[in-house]
């Protein structure tokens, strides 16, 4: 899954629509890494707070309105990030992104039924963090044994195990555990850390007691695929 962060590793002129929880923490972000930033926010006692926290412009407007979008600078954006509560003003401030040219577009989406519409104007989508939270609250009780998570699209996920002693792949190569069944071709072993180095591994590396391993599965991370990591 992406992250806001991913598009502020070069200093770009980012037009924020939404200054809530999570946009107040993208501004502070985007702002920290010496960005240009513009925001447009609804309400006036957000959009002041907002102003007198951080060193950027705000403008306190309904972003759907074009204007007030072309007064933060559109045409010379290189990104916008909406972040509103709401899908269709989401939808509606990307489409006028989309007709400005703006380089990168991304938007927070609540409902995943709005998902693919806002993939198909070009939008970048961000699943709503929320749902990620309650996502990984439900797997700490269900698979108590996955120390992190998170959802990739569709059924793929990426989770964090650590090798248990006697598990079926410890001392065994991947190659050795793939050629036992142990590890399925829907699954890839995405790094290893151990002694805190992180080793990218290749058929050859051995899995040991330990180690932390990420995992990309392209299904669902079930009982039986987490039973190959514990004894």
């Amino acid at each position: 899954m992406l992250s806001f962060t991913y598009f502020l590793l070069l200093a770009m002129y980012v037009i924020v629509v939404g200054a809530g929880l999570i946009g107040s923490s993208l501004i502070e972000i985007a702002v920290g890494e010496g960005n240009e930033v513009v925001v447009v926010e609804k309400d006036r006692e957000v959009a002041k707070d907002i102003d007198s926290s951080f060193d950027c412009l705000v403008i306190n407007a309904d972003a759907t309105d074009r204007e007030a979008l072309e007064d933060a600078g559109i045409e010379d954006a290189d990104a916008l990030i909406t972040t509103t509560e709401r899908d269709v003003v989401n939808l509606v401030v990307g489409l006028f992104a989309s007709e400005y040219d703006v380089e990168h577009v991304v938007s927070l989406v609540h409902d995943v039924k709005n998902r693919d519409l806002l993939e198909d104007m070009g939008i970048t989508t961000i699943e709503n963090p929320e749902k990620l939270i309650a996502q990984n609250l439900y797997n700490s009780v269900k698979l108590p044994s996955v120390v992190d998570f998170m959802k990739v699209g569709g059924e793929a996920e990426i989770f964090d195990i650590y090798v248990e002693e006697g598990a079926p792949v410890d001392g065994k190569t991947i190659r050795d555990a793939a050629s036992e069944n142990l590890i399925p071709e829907d699954i890839n072993i995405v790094s290893v850390s151990r002694d805190d180095e992180v080793i990218i591994p290749k058929g050859d590396a051995r899995l040991s007691e330990g180690d932390l391993v990420t995992v990309l599965s392209l299904e669902k991370a079930t009982e039986e695929i987490l039973n190959v990591f514990k004894s």
